[in-house]
Parts: C-alpha cells; sequence; structure tokens
C-alpha cells in the first residue's frame, strides 16, 4: 500500500499516511475522477471502512482528500454516527488530523499559511475556499482548456462538465448567476467551479 501511497502523496506525508489508513481499518481505493467530488467515506454493511480518492487529484490535494475522509471515519466512531457530517465534531477531527502535514516538508511554503487559515475553521469541501483553491490547482497537471467561473469577464460562454452551455451574468452575493444558452434559465455557480471557455 505504501508503493501505490507514493504516486499520490507527497514523499514525506506518505508514512504517516499509512499509518493512519492501517490503524483505522480503512479499505482505501484510488479510483478514476468523479465530477461531483474529490473523496468519498463510507461504512459498508460489514463494517468495513471505506474511503475512495480520485486519482487526478494533484498530490497536495490528494492528502487534504484522504485527511477529510478519515476525519469523517474518526469523527463518527468517536462521537457516534448521529453527528453532522461536516459539524463542529468533524472540524475538529479534521483539524486535529490534519495539522502535523501542514509543514515545509510537505506543503509548498506558499501554501502554508492558506492551510493554516483554512484549518482554523476547515469547510466541506477545499474547493469553498476560493483563496486555496486557486493556490492548490497551480499543482494540478497542466489543463489549459479548464478556469474558475469567477476568472471569466462577464458574457463569457462557457462548458460545464456535462457539455451545458452557459453565460456568465453577474454576481449575486457570493455566488455567479448564469444564463443556460439552449433553455435560458439562470443558474448559480460557486466561484471556482471549473469550467470550459467556449468562444461566444
Amino acid at each position: 500500500m505504501s508503493n501505490v501511497l507514493q504516486k499520490y502523496l507527497p514523499e514525506h506525508a506518505v508514512q504517516p499516511c499509512f499509518e493512519l489508513i492501517k490503524s483505522n481499518h480503512v479499505h482505501l481505493k484510488i479510483v478514476n475522477e468523479r465530477v461531483t467530488r474529490h473523496g468519498d467515506y463510507r461504512k459498508d454493511g460489514n463494517g468495513y471502512h471505506q474511503i475512495t480518492v480520485n486519482a487526478s487529484l494533484n498530490k497536495y490535494r490528494f492528502l487534504i482528500t484522504l485527511i477529510h475522509e478519515i476525519a469523517h471515519l474518526v469523527a463518527f466512531e468517536k462521537y457516534g454516527r448521529y453527528i453532522k457530517p461536516h459539524g463542529d465534531e468533524w472540524k475538529l477531527t479534521f483539524r486535529q488530523l490534519m495539522l502535523p502535514y501542514i509543514r515545509p516538508e510537505i506543503f509548498p511554503n506558499q501554501l502554508l499559511p492558506l492551510l493554516a487559515r483554512h484549518f482554523k475553521n476547515p469547510k466541506a469541501s477545499s474547493d469553498t475556499d476560493a483563496t486555496l483553491s486557486l493556490a492548490l490547482k497551480q499543482y494540478d497537471a497542466k489543463d489549459s482548456d479548464k478556469n474558475y467561473i469567477f476568472e471569466l469577464p462577464y458574457g463569457a460562454h462557457f462548458r460545464i462538465h456535462n457539455g451545458r452551455v452557459f453565460k456568465k451574468i453577474a454576481l449575486r452575493v457570493k455566488r455567479y448567476e448564469c444564463i443556460e444558452l439552449q433553455t435560458g434559465r439562470v443558474f448559480l455557480f460557486q466561484p471556482n467551479a471549473e469550467v470550459e471557455l467556449v468562444p461566444s
């Protein structure tokens, strides 16, 4: 397992992550990319803890996602199955599990202050922290056809993962109002939803 992890994690995170997986009896599956989520935790009917993480994530996002999912497992085991999935117990657990990794041997220096700020009050997804998300994106495999919605000018046309095409209209509080060109319906998008710019 630690040989496999070397491909997906920063070098100095491999052994502690391997120990965390082993001590919590995690069955880790590294899967092809799912558009809607980076990772997932579930306890199956036989009591096995299964965590899946997208293979396409860069090593820093992979590490954050893996610890995020292990934090679900640990929080449920410690506080019971009826806590909120991303409530205070999970936040506390995630912060405690992540803290040993927030150091320069594991993360680049430019990410450390962003991670420290993020983990004061971690969100359900690191993607909702636009500054951290943009900083993490720099370490993705070069995928030049993808942009964040907040980077696009107003009036720009863009395509989402299922092929539907939208036009960026306005900022409404924290999300962007966009109109679907085919139907004329208005949708709200998170600022850092990844989309493909298309000629208008």
